[in-house]
């Protein structure tokens, strides 16, 4: 390869997101639903989402399973962090940090 370019620095001019901290907070919100979501199609197709949601709630799962699709939040964190976009890395903790929040209401209160 030519001196200027290597592997990480085709990455770099191929994924141009912002490094915004409301950014890094949406895609952190986003990132474990859309884990949730998946779960459900993956395994629960037969029954709605209204019914699996509710389910989960009276069986008491949904604070494990979100716990589960935090883990996403990691490696998004990760790759924003390789891609230098901190402010939106900065993001992603606070989302996660706000999903904490939510897991635990769960936990103890619901």
């Amino acid at each position: 390869m030519p001196s200027g370019l290597s592997i990480n620095g085709i990455l770099r001019m191929r994924i141009n997101l912002k490094d915004n901290l409301v950014v890094g907070i949406l895609i952190g919100l986003l990132s474990p639903s859309i884990g949730i979501l998946l779960f459900y199609y993956f395994n629960f197709q037969t029954t709605e989402l209204r019914d699996f949601l509710d389910l989960s709630v009276k069986e008491k799962i949904l604070s494990p399973l979100l716990s589960l699709c935090c883990v996403i939040n990691l490696g998004v964190f990760y790759l924003f962090i390789q891609f230098d976009k901190y402010l939106s890395a900065r993001g992603i903790i606070l989302s996660t940090f706000l999903y904490g929040f939510v897991i635990v209401l769960l936990k103890f209160f619901l």
